[in-house]
């Protein structure tokens, strides 16, 4: 099964997907896309680290290259966050021609392995802002990630101020 959660910044979508796998009975694996960046970026990575700490995740960083992931067969994965993965495959040293298509038969991948897949992604591009021309592509390219993810997930669901907000599917319990 295949869950994608979206939502604005600092809305619960985390929680709410670390919430969804807390009584998944086998291997859970936390795929961490955020590169270490800065100290608010440390900081990031320290606190999220610690909500998951007696959750039973196993941690595996990656920032790109989604597609090479080896995830153990019938494991339940939460990959957070789609922003970064994305942000990172757009803007590192070697240059991609379709970051949406890698990234999204990555996904498929996952997928096709995981027991349970969770998503997290951030709603960008509602803001009505006009950007320069690189953070306007990626605001598109991360707009057509989701949207692509989306269609073949199970379940959408949208994080709004904590509450989640079935938007396809159903919420797994």
């Amino acid at each position: 099964m295949t869950t994608l959660i979206t939502g604005g910044s600092k809305c619960g979508k985390s929680s709410l997907a670390e919430k969804l796998l807390d009584g998944f009975c086998g291997r859970k694996i936390y795929i961490a896309t955020m590169q270490p960046f800065g100290e608010e970026a440390l900081e990031a990575i320290s606190r999220h680290r610690k909500m998951r700490e007696r959750k039973g995740f196993e941690t595996l960083e990656k920032y790109t290259d989604i597609h090479e992931t080896e995830l153990p067969r019938k494991s339940a994965v939460l990959l957070e966050c789609m922003g970064n993965l994305c942000a990172n495959e757009m803007f590192s040293d070697s240059v991609i021609c379709c970051p949406a298509d890698k990234i999204v038969s990555g996904i498929k991948l996952l997928a096709d392995t995981a027991a349970e897949l969770i998503i997290v992604t951030n709603q960008v591009g509602s803001d009505g802002i006009d950007y320069a021309e690189g953070t306007a592509e990626y605001i598109r390219v991360l707009g057509s990630i989701n949207r692509r993810i989306a269609e073949f997930s199970d379940n959408v669901v949208e994080c709004v101020y904590g509450i989640p907000v079935l938007l396809k599917g159903e919420i797994p319990c």
